[in-house]
């Protein structure tokens, strides 16, 4: 388990970044084919993405509930993740190819994904009493006071560095 950090902090950004969820429900547990070949991808994309990190991904945070697991993934540029996303020689495209030719047409498994770009300037964070998480544990952790003392000022002291 990850060390408690006591205390306020922030994450520090100092440029865009992007989000994305990205994850997996299965609607047919009992097809235990159908429902491997998914699980499966995702740990060889990120034991891949971790062994390079030159390739874009900042950080991710695994979750589960029910039957349906997400992965929220920061990333450095969209640009990264869509070269990570197509690449035919990353472990992504490939996947996506087995996805598409045994289950696009089925509903055992199904998958989905948002992206979000966030500008510089245009993200905020509070992380009281709380392990290094999130956009924290990609950019830069910073104690809250540093970054501004609330919601309003983080935001506004994150525009001003972004200008």
């Amino acid at each position: 388990m990850t060390a408690v950090v006591p205390g306020r902090y922030s994450a520090e950004v100092s440029g865009d970044i992007v989000v994305l969820l990205i994850g997996a429900r299965a609607n047919r547990p009992w097809r235990l084919r159908s429902l491997w070949l998914v699980a499966s991808a995702m740990p060889r994309m990120l034991r891949r993405l971790a062994a390079e990190p030159t390739l874009g991904l900042l950080h991710v945070e695994s979750f589960r509930r029910g039957r349906t697991t997400m992965a929220v993934q920061y990333w450095a540029s969209h640009e990264q993740l869509t070269r990570f996303a197509t690449d035919p020689d990353l472990p992504h495209a490939p996947a996506w190819k087995a996805y598409m030719a045994r289950l696009a047409t089925t509903p055992d498994v199904g998958v989905f994904h948002e992206t979000y770009v966030v500008p510089a300037g245009n993200a905020e964070s509070i992380y009281a009493h709380m392990p290094v998480f999130g956009l924290a544990a990609a950019t830069r952790h910073a104690p809250a006071e540093a970054v501004g003392h609330n919601a309003r000022a983080r935001l506004d002291g994150a525009r001003e560095r972004a200008a």
